[in-house]
């Protein structure tokens, strides 16, 4: 992994930060402050909460070392005020259409949790994931620090302008070791945001705290808003099954790292379900 070093925190809603993205495919804004911050934990706290089945929400769960855990919420916003009208409406939005360089609405929305020994994902790109639309940036925003420990995101500057030689949804090796990589830690309130084609990646969570964040993605509304359209493909996509290396199935691309959960679980023989997928997640 690449050295951290200071980020500069930008506006968002300014030229700057649209320069800023447009010439390195990202930027990093203060967007929620130490009291949104605590809010959205909680709001984030009330949707993992929620149960596994019985509701049109989308959780995903895998396998770590310390048993099953909950890695992935999608599609709460119809089922959540707060989350709703903080990722609809305001300054998110505001800066998504600045970025943009014309009005954003919300395409998909997602909650990584990265609870303790929770896996990474592997270099990629997000728009070969994201169908029916061209024109779409997507952020990070903390709920708690995102540290190199605990699996911060990386990006690479100015690669934004293509898409990279991939096989199954990730990046190929060959590309990846010629990319330089900066690693970009987030306190929670921040928001990173980055161009769909920006190539990122992000470690295990090796610490015994959670690197909980949001991630919304906007696109351009003249492209229309395509948000239950996504949300009808992903579901049909899915309805195809899991992935075939053991891993969880949460995106239409395989970057995600996580150990699915066997239906036939049990805690005595985690072990040797680890084993069986030992370096995968990292």
């Amino acid at each position: 992994m690449s050295e951290p070093t200071p980020t500069t925190v930008l506006a968002g809603t300014d030229a700057e930060s649209a320069e800023h993205f447009a010439v390195n495919g990202w930027v990093l804004t203060d967007t929620l402050g130490p009291e949104g911050a605590e809010e959205v934990r909680r709001w984030v706290e009330e949707v993992a909460e929620w149960p596994l089945d019985g509701g049109d929400w989308l959780h995903h769960r895998e396998l770590t070392e310390h048993g099953p855990a909950l890695c992935r919420t999608e599609n709460f916003t119809p089922f959540h005020p707060g989350l709703h009208d903080l990722l609809r409406t305001g300054p998110m939005v505001e800066i998504a259409s600045n970025l943009l360089g014309e009005p954003a609405v919300l395409y998909k929305e997602k909650i990584n949790y990265k609870l303790p020994g929770g896996a990474g994902y592997a270099p990629h790109q997000d728009a070969p994931a994201y169908p029916f639309i061209d024109s779409h940036v997507s952020c990070m925003v903390a709920v708690d620090d995102a540290t190199e420990a605990n699996g911060c995101l990386e990006v690479v500057s100015g690669a934004h302008h293509e898409i990279h030689a991939m096989e199954d949804g990730v990046i190929v090796d060959r590309v990846v070791d010629r990319l330089e990589w900066r690693t970009v830690p987030v306190r929670a309130g921040q928001t990173l945001w980055f161009h769909s084609r920006t190539p990122h990646r992000s470690g295990p969570n090796h610490t015994d705290v959670p690197r909980r964040a949001l991630y919304p993605t906007y696109n351009a509304r003249s492209e229309g808003d395509l948000r239950d359209e996504y949300y009808a493909e992903k579901l049909e996509a899915f309805r195809s099954g899991g992935r075939a290396d053991g891993m969880v199935r949460v995106s239409l691309i395989n970057d995600f790292r996580g150990i699915a959960v066997p239906e036939d679980h049990d805690d005595d023989h985690l072990d040797d379900h680890l084993d069986d997928h030992a370096g995968a997640g990292s």
